[in-house]
């Protein structure tokens, strides 16, 4: 196994500014071959991701996180996107039902502390349990999206997952989403269409207002004290110190370079 780390990986990132969405997910499964998985939560960009994936029979496995409180639109859709588009959705369950986490904890998503343990049990702990399958992780995260996600860079290191992180629509813009979903007519979470701009749990997600920012319907309750919920990395921590283990064979890939062993 070999280092490979946020700087190495910063060059790359850059280059891959001007490749598309397809290029990408294309680099990343002749790439990682079998080792790569997307993960999706049944939103917008989520869906538009599967839908590339399938347009480009690409055959990459999608991991979604069902919470144990998910809307049900969002559990259709899911369903949905497995059949009409043929893909291998993987559904990942947490440890303990909510009724189970409450009577031991009491109700977790009322406080900005208990919010991030709940997410973290829920939400961060199934795709845990993925780690060591899987050396590249799919994301449907752009940069139009605002808040920390304003710099969401295209590849990133997730020390938990020991993997990277490919956020190949990471500078899609509002405009050209609503264009590629219109044009390939793209199964839509229909809860977007009754004010949701972002959907997650229905315990903290609500509607949002026209002048409010997308995020405003996460954890309403909590104010600006919750934005997140750390499923991904690139939310919540600093990358540039970080680095993960990985075949040099496969990093000297990713990389476009031959390790040279002679003196």
């Amino acid at each position: 196994m070999a280092r490979l780390t946020q700087a190495q990986l910063h060059q790359l990132s850059h280059n891959f500014e001007e490749r598309t969405p397809d290029e990408l997910l294309r680099w990343a499964k002749e790439t990682f071959g079998s080792r790569v998985t997307a993960i999706s939560a049944m939103q917008e960009s989520g869906c538009t991701m599967c839908h590339m994936i399938s347009r480009l029979k690409l055959d990459i496995p999608v991991l979604f996180v069902d919470t144990g409180v998910m809307f049900q639109e969002t559990l259709d859709t899911r369903d949905r996107l497995a059949a009409e588009y043929g893909l291998d959705i993987r559904t990942l369950h947490p440890e303990k039902s909510m009724e189970e986490q409450t009577a031991e904890q009491g109700v977790l998503y009322l406080t900005a502390e208990g919010q991030k343990v709940c997410c973290h049990a829920r939400k961060v702990e199934p795709l845990l349990k993925q780690k060591g399958e899987f050396d590249c992780l799919i994301g449907s995260l752009r940069r139009a999206d605002g808040g920390r996600r304003g710099g969401c860079p295209i590849l990133a290191i997730d020390v938990e997952m020991n993997a990277i992180r490919l956020n190949p629509m990471a500078n899609f813009t509002d405009e050209q989403l609503e264009s590629y979903m219109a044009e390939h007519q793209v199964i839509k979470n229909p809860l977007h269409a009754q004010g949701y701009s972002t959907i997650g749990c229905n315990r903290c997600t609500t509607p949002i207002l026209p002048h409010e920012p997308k995020r405003a319907g996460r954890w309403r309750h909590l104010g600006a004290m919750a934005m997140y919920c750390g499923i991904n990395p690139t939310d919540m921590d600093d990358l540039d110190a970080q680095a993960i283990d990985l075949p040099l064979d496969l990093i000297d890939r990713i990389l476009g370079v031959k390790t040279d062993f002679m003196i």
